[in-house]
């Protein structure tokens, strides 16, 4: 809800955080959902899906690591990408930072928004959709999926940066047993999925429906979460596979990783990454 010049964000079903608008870029209402980018005070220019802060330039690296390397490291060589969601183009540009990726697949229910980030969120894709890897396809994930499956389509890695469970019902059906019972068939024996999960203290029942889900499918699973400023609380994540188990990774196997494969980072490393292996989720 925009009061004057005030964002006022939900944060729980009983509060709310309020940010200063600075300078409103573009706000419009699209097929699918509420779009505004503006600059806010103490995170500059931010994307914003029905009233929900998305991403920020002051503070997006530490999500869009957080999200995409733990996967990318944990496969030993990921060649085809497939990213749901993202459509800021961040994830798909940490993902397209390994040389390994041969395709990375990005689709995104909503056009629009794409559309408004690559014109205005420059700095945050910096020109990841142009990269010749880079395929972008608009339209439902969970109709994507489905259709992949029937086409016998194989990825390495799947990175699901969808809107929250809780915040919008357009992702919601991509969280289901089911759907991930899909994504497995699209994964290789080999393969790695991950997926941001809104925040477990304030939504428990909506995080423990996506970790029993996923728990159900894949064998391994690694429950990690970090703070995110902009978002006010810590964002989780869910990193599973049927083949690798992500306790198995030390300190130096992902810095090592990292630097063979030429990765730069702002925030992930190997002692980022043991600090997610020894984290438990709270839950209210």
């Amino acid at each position: 809800m925009i009061t004057g010049h005030l964002l006022v964000e939900p944060t729980s079903d009983n509060s709310a955080t309020i940010f200063k608008i600075k300078k409103l870029i573009t706000h419009k209402r699209t097929r699918y959902q509420d779009v505004m980018i503006a600059e806010i005070e103490d995170y500059g220019l931010a994307l914003i899906l029905d009233n929900y802060i998305q991403s920020t330039t002051s503070d997006e690296y530490i999500y869009h690591e957080t999200l995409v390397h733990p996967a990318m490291t944990l496969h030993p060589e990921p060649r085809r990408v497939l990213i749901l969601g993202g459509g800021e183009g961040a994830t798909l540009r940490e993902v397209l930072k390994y040389r390994s990726v041969e395709e990375a697949v990005m689709v995104d229910i909503d056009g629009e928004v794409v559309e408004l980030a690559k014109k205005y969120l420059v700095e945050m894709h910096r020109g990841s959709f142009n990269d010749p890897r880079a395929k972008l396809v608009i339209m439902d994930g969970f109709k994507y999926v489905n259709e992949a499956v029937e086409r016998g389509e194989v990825f390495d890695v799947v990175v699901m940066d969808l809107t929250d469970p809780y915040s919008s019902e357009i992702a919601k059906p991509l969280y289901s047993s089911g759907f991930f019972e899909k994504i497995d068939k699209l994964l290789k024996n080999e393969g790695v999925v991950v997926t941001q999960a809104g925040n477990s203290w304030f939504y428990g029942e909506a995080y423990r429906y996506v970790l029993e889900n996923m728990e159900e499918v894949f064998k391994h699973i690694l429950e990690y979460y970090m703070w995110i400023p902009s978002f006010t609380y810590t964002n989780n994540f869910i990193l599973a596979s049927n083949k690798y188990d992500p306790y198995n990774l030390s300190i130096e196997d992902i810095d090592k990783r990292l630097r063979d494969r030429g990765i730069k980072t702002r925030f992930f490393n190997g002692k980022i990454y043991e600090i997610f292996k020894l984290q438990e989720t709270m839950y209210r």
